[in-house]
């Protein structure tokens, strides 16, 4: 008798089965906040997610967290429903494997188990930091274009990236972002504004700094462009640079020493964390 065919290395571990549950779940927490007359946005002021967020969660594209799973419950009295799917939903996450592109996945895979992620942006918000629309207008404008399901797998990868902010302990993330970034219309005012929401919501956090760098800064330390330090569990720093779809990871200390220090630099010359938030508050009335 035939045994089941192998599955490829396009479809890793079932992944469509994988997606199938994520968006199961997603439904029910639609159906439950919705029987409790509670707009996306109201649900997620109650639990501690963004609209975006909780939208994402809803349609499947983001991966629900234990946590979620039980608050939501509670609140909108789901008798057990949503948190029984907790185990489900952590033994899919195991199996899953995430499709990132070949060159990023060394970086990737660090990035999952850091402990202090530095970013310095000068184009783009950190993809850390993403809302879901910002994502997708970033790799929907790439040349030469991607075809929708590269798009769609990009975005959910980045998104699940994203899941080790919800973890316990978090990493330590700081982040200094060019101002001319948060002026530029990615995607529109609309997903803009969705993304300085966001960056507010995630700038109160305890472990997040968010800092800008005024376009009036004179004597720029960053001008060699953008890189990311990253220090995993129980390793030594590393830094991580990327332009034009080529990558480098950098384990020299010296090199490492060298991009610490200038970090360190383009964070002095940055506004304060609050100066920052108010000036991304302050732009959000502007639009």
């Amino acid at each position: 008798m035939a045994g089941r065919p192998e599955r490829s290395v396009e479809d890793p571990a079932g992944s469509e089965e994988v997606a199938d549950l994520f968006r199961a779940v997603g439904r029910q927490i639609k159906v439950a906040r919705e029987r409790a007359g509670l707009s996306q946005k109201e649900l997620g002021k109650r639990v501690g997610y963004g609209e975006e967020q909780i939208s994402s969660l809803e349609r499947g594209r983001r991966t629900p967290q234990p946590e979620f799973l039980a608050a939501v419950d509670e609140l909108l009295e789901c008798g057990g429903l949503l948190a029984a799917a907790a185990e489900d939903v952590e033994r899919a996450k195991k199996r899953r494997r995430v499709r990132h592109p070949e060159w990023f996945r060394d970086y990737a895979r660090l990035e999952a188990e850091a402990v202090e992620i530095c970013f310095y942006s000068t184009l783009t918000v950190p993809g850390l930091l993403q809302t879901e629309g910002y994502a997708r207008t970033t790799f929907s404008v790439r040349q030469p274009l991607f075809d929708e399901e590269t798009i769609e797998q990009r975005v959910a990868a980045r998104l699940e990236r994203q899941n080790i902010l919800a973890k316990w302990p978090p990493p330590m993330v700081t982040a200094v972002i060019e101002e001319s970034v948060l002026h530029r219309l990615i995607g529109g005012s609309g997903v803009q504004r969705g993304q300085l929401e966001h960056l507010l919501k995630l700038g109160g956090l305890r472990n997040m700094s968010i800092q800008v760098l005024p376009m009036s800064c004179e004597d720029h330390a960053g001008m060699d462009g953008p890189f990311i330090l990253l220090t995993p569990k129980e390793r030594t720093q590393l830094a991580y640079m990327e332009v034009q779809h080529v990558s480098k990871l950098i384990g020299d200390p010296d090199e490492v020493r060298i991009l610490a220090a200038r970090y360190g630099n383009i964070r002095s010359q940055a506004r304060t964390p609050r100066e920052s938030l108010d000036l991304i508050e302050k732009m959000l009335g502007d639009l």
